[in-house]
């Protein structure tokens, strides 16, 4: 075991701030939706299955133009826990939100979407133990604290139904994102395009049942293009980055999209700046501030894992090849990682899933 000192970037943070954009941006313009007669539960089908129709589409002409994927394809012993992504983050996430999303303001509905980065921190350091130190303890109390104050309503009701409606969308978004961690070496594209198509077509088909009619043409349009940038794309991106940085960092990232709907949606639809307003987004500022600057680096010891991903021949993968793997970079194949000793910046990716003490 040979013990070396070098320096990593953080790939991951590009990808997991485009998820942001585009995750966020979806938020008002769903709202538009909602408010031209688009029922909630139909509009989360219709958001899905236009994010795994669109991908599945993508993934078709790639395969037409003989463009090869050097991703690693779903297993058969993946799917267990594609179900549970597909029923917590597909079906259960998005009707809560559509519901909570109909019953108060879209900036105020996207500023609460603050709370699946904590959810999701929250399952990551507790269930799946990723490291924690005081500064990301600060930052996740301030983004709760904002979220507090921006659904306090006052009142009998102390908290609007809005409000825990969303609360319960995001707390099955954090399920859902820590479970794809485990997906998280897998092809992305695949993973969305079947979590869209299943979780779509279930929520569509019991939005129907339930009494549900389809919209125009136009708004089955507008919700299919809505969907796939805003839940496929940032989807596909949102697994690259959790490929990266684990499920905690990848959150902290991912909680500029609640900034970002909610400035759209004071644009779009005219919603007062309050002051709670303001003073929520500076609370959940500085906790996602604190999150950000993090640097965690120190001296760690790799045991021996077998496992099949997309990969480069870089200080964590010196292996040999055998007959048959594929040649070029980045390339994927079933390898094998010896135990390897060395200091460098870090966060929980694929490769970096180690205790603390």
């Amino acid at each position: 075991m040979s013990a070396t000192r070098i320096p990593i970037a953080r790939p991951g943070a590009p990808l997991a701030l485009l998820s942001a954009v585009l995750f966020g941006a979806s938020t008002p313009f769903a709202k538009l939706l909602l408010g031209r007669g688009i029922g909630p539960w139909l509009l989360a089908g219709l958001l899905y299955l236009g994010s795994g129709l669109g991908l599945s589409l993508a993934f078709l002409i790639r395969a037409n133009l003989g463009m090869v994927s050097n991703e690693a394809p779903l297993r058969r012993a993946d799917l267990a826990w594609l179900i549970l992504i597909i029923l917590s983050g597909g079906v259960i996430g998005p009707v809560l939100l559509m519901l909570g999303l109909f019953l108060t303001t879209a900036s105020s509905a996207a500023l609460l979407l603050n709370l699946e980065g904590l959810a999701t921190m929250a399952i990551a350091w507790i269930v799946f133990r990723e490291n924690v130190d005081r500064r990301i303890l600060t930052g996740a109390a301030a983004i709760l604290a904002g979220a507090v104050l921006l659904s306090w309503s006052g009142g009998p009701v102390p908290v609007g139904w809005g409000a825990i409606l969303i609360a319960g969308a995001c707390m099955a978004w954090g399920i859902d994102n820590n479970l794809t961690r485990k997906l998280s070496g897998a092809d992305p594209m695949q993973i969305a395009a079947l979590k869209g198509i299943v979780a779509g077509a279930a929520n569509l088909g019991l939005a129907l049942i339930a009494g549900a009619t389809l919209p125009s043409a136009g708004g089955i349009a507008g919700a299919s293009i809505i969907g796939l940038l805003g839940y496929g794309v940032s989807l596909v991106l949102f697994v690259l980055a959790l490929r990266q940085l684990g499920s905690a960092r990848t959150a902290a990232y991912f909680s500029t999209a609640p900034f970002i709907g909610a400035v759209l949606a004071t644009l779009m639809f005219g919603e007062p700046v309050t002051p709670r307003l303001v003073a929520a987004a500076v609370l959940m500022g500085i906790g996602l501030w604190l999150h950000l600057a993090e640097r965690h680096e120190h001296e760690h010891v790799h045991d021996p894992l077998e496992h099949e991903h997309r990969h480069s021949h870089d200080a964590h993968h010196q292996h040999d090849h055998a007959d048959g793997d594929p040649a070029g970079e980045p390339h994927t194949h079933w390898h094998k990682h010896a135990p390897l000793a060395h200091s460098h910046p870090h966060f929980p990716d694929l490769h970096h899933r180690h205790g603390h003490v």
